[in-house]
């Protein structure tokens, strides 16, 4: 019954009855899920240099708000409807008409507004993740605008292919328990894309150009992601099971064991020196790594992901000299390659003993005997980079050329940097350390004559 029925006649909590605590698992999850907006603007901003950190606070409510609004009007309509292809939904639930209290499409012990929540959050990290590609040059309403569309052109189909249960990837079927298409191996072409279609920043190559100006703020928005991925990954059973714990232990395992790699090849390459910014990339790509496999694997094989996935990302970090582009914030190495990778070990190491835990699914991989799952994962791998990748800068291409919008800043704003460029009167950190002005200021120290009398002190001295 549309909306789980009219609840002046019918008591719409009898379906769920004994039930509630799968909800309110989800509800919570949803909650932690959230802190992964803000992770991802502190850690943006702490990557950037300063001029530009700002900017990246800003997006992270922006991207958020247009993404909701994008959500609610027709993204979860064509990427969830119980009607359409195994490409693209249907508007049948347009602005979430019908859509209230019955089981939702992807778990009968959900209702589809809970399950609607929690996907909107997916959709929303996601493209935050993608504003990485416009680094320091892109401005910023063309962004939102990008994200609005892109959201619609690109995530919304992916998802429908991946999670939709008429979606093609879904049936044929490739292993993605939490994104590691839709979410990571598209964010990071698109991410690509992004940066392709800009061209490199005009300081490129500067000294210090790629030095992150807080290394404080990348650590906190690390330790956000991480926690909002325990959520992201854990909610992804959609249902309170032990498969959701394993998932959560699992995500955190290969969290640690990417620091692990992280840290030993950039301690190889610096000759016995540590890198903390190093250490946050490699809790990022663990966390990448796990997602397709965090409720398909068991611990020690997730650990082994992670740690992979660590070392790969690592040991590629001149990938943006050797492809010759300006891609600062490494969105394409840590979420693109670590999705893939991510992705492939998924199709060797899953195993139905561990999907089994949620007393529904049967998923094996290679381990188990079934060889032909590595292929249907380097098929969704191809499928999904390719689409993201082209879809994106054709998209891109045409919001450059639209008269009046322009998605990169002119090279004087560039120069000044963002913050100053797109915003009045707001800037990150002390107002007392913004360049340009003649003096350092002490804080709360004025700098106006004292009125009292001139104290004995100078005369003794």
């Amino acid at each position: 019954m549309p909306q789980g029925g009219n609840p002046v006649e019918v008591d719409v909590n009898l379906p769920f009855a004994g039930l509630e605590y799968h909800y309110i698992y989800i509800l919570l999850c949803t909650f932690v899920v959230f802190f992964i907006l803000p992770g991802i603007g502190f850690l943006y901003s702490g990557l950037a240099r300063r001029k530009a950190a700002l900017s990246f606070f800003f997006q992270a409510l922006m991207i958020l708000a247009v993404i909701t609004f994008q959500w609610i009007f027709w993204g979860y309509s064509l990427t969830y409807s119980r009607d359409g292809g195994p490409f693209i939904g249907t508007l049948t639930v347009f602005g979430l008409r019908d859509v209230g209290m019955a089981p939702s499409p992807g778990s009968a012990v959900l209702p589809e507004l809970v399950f609607c929540l929690f996907q909107l959050l997916f959709c929303a990290c996601t493209v935050m993740i993608v504003i990485g590609g416009a680094f320091e040059r892109g401005k910023i309403l063309p962004s939102l605008i990008f994200g609005f569309f892109w959201a619609t052109i690109v995530y919304c189909p992916l998802a429908r292919w991946t999670w939709s249960s008429q979606g093609w990837l879904y049936n044929l079927p490739a292993i993605d328990f939490a994104g590691g298409g839709p979410v990571h191996i598209a964010s990071g072409c698109a991410a690509l894309a992004y940066a392709v279609v800009l061209g490199k920043r005009k300081d490129h190559g500067a000294p210090g150009f790629r030095k992150p100006h807080n290394p404080t703020l990348v650590f906190l928005g690390t330790v956000l992601i991480w926690t909002g991925w325990l959520g992201f990954n854990g909610g992804s059973t959609l249902s309170a099971s032990m498969r959701a714990l394993i998932a959560i232990f699992n995500t955190n395992t290969a969290a640690c064991f990417g620091i692990l790699g992280w840290v030993l090849v950039d301690a190889i390459r610096n000759k016995g020196k540590f890198s903390l910014v190093g250490a946050c990339e490699g809790a990022i790509a663990g966390l990448v790594g796990i997602t397709p496999a965090a409720g398909c694997v068991h611990v020690w094989l997730a650990a082994c992901i992670g740690f992979i996935t660590g070392v790969v990302c690592s040991s590629i970090q001149d990938i943006n000299e050797w492809i010759r582009i300006d891609e600062g914030m490494d969105v394409f190495k840590l979420h693109g390659i670590g999705g893939m990778v991510g992705s492939f070990l998924t199709g060797i190491f899953a195993s139905e003993s561990i999907s089994a835990l949620d007393g529904v699914s049967l998923i094996p991989g290679a381990i188990d005997g079934n060889g032909v799952q590595v292929g249907k994962q380097i098929a969704e791998i191809c499928a999904i980079s390719s689409y993201s990748f082209v879809v994106s800068a054709i998209l891109l291409y045409i919001l450059k050329y639209i008269p009046g919008l322009g998605l990169r800043v002119d090279e004087e704003a560039e120069m000044l940097g963002l913050d100053q460029d797109q915003f009045f009167d707001e800037q990150v950190g002390d107002w007392s350390l913004a360049g340009g002005m003649s003096t350092t200021t002490l804080v709360g120290v004025s700098k106006a004559p004292s009125e009292t009398k001139e104290t004995p002190i100078e005369a003794k001295a």
